[in-house]
């Protein structure tokens, strides 16, 4: 990999610990990280009360093409709603409160704190 792709790599691991504090902070327990199956990864799979939730999370740069919240299209929330079924018949089932997907969206500003916003049930 070259040093982009590992820069890359960094910055999505970083707003995905800044994404999974907020989800904890706001109440959710976080279950599972980074699952992978053949269709694709969730990058966060958490428990909102009895509800399942399927979060995606967008880390992007200030001056970035694209604002991180406008990063889920038609087509990738129809894989997250794949891959949530995928984990449903993985892991017995869908709850009693149903499954929602999520989007976590991490704005790292040139300088200050970053700006996390948590975006629910957008697919």
């Amino acid at each position: 990999m070259n040093a982009k792709g590992v820069a890359q790599q960094a910055l999505g691991r970083y707003g995905e610990e800044l994404a999974v504090r907020r989800l904890t902070e706001s109440g959710m327990t976080v279950i599972a990280r980074n699952w992978r199956c053949r269709s694709g990864e969730i990058d966060i799979v958490a428990r909102d009360g009895d509800a399942l939730v399927v979060c995606e999370v967008k880390t992007r740069r200030t001056g970035d093409f694209e604002h991180p919240m406008a990063a889920v299209r038609p087509g990738k929330a129809e894989r997250l709603r794949r891959l949530a079924g995928r984990w449903l018949a993985d892991h017995g089932g869908p709850p009693p409160g149903g499954v929602r997907i999520d989007l976590v969206g991490v704005l790292l500003p040139r300088r200050g704190a970053p700006v996390v916003e948590h975006a629910r049930g957008v697919a």
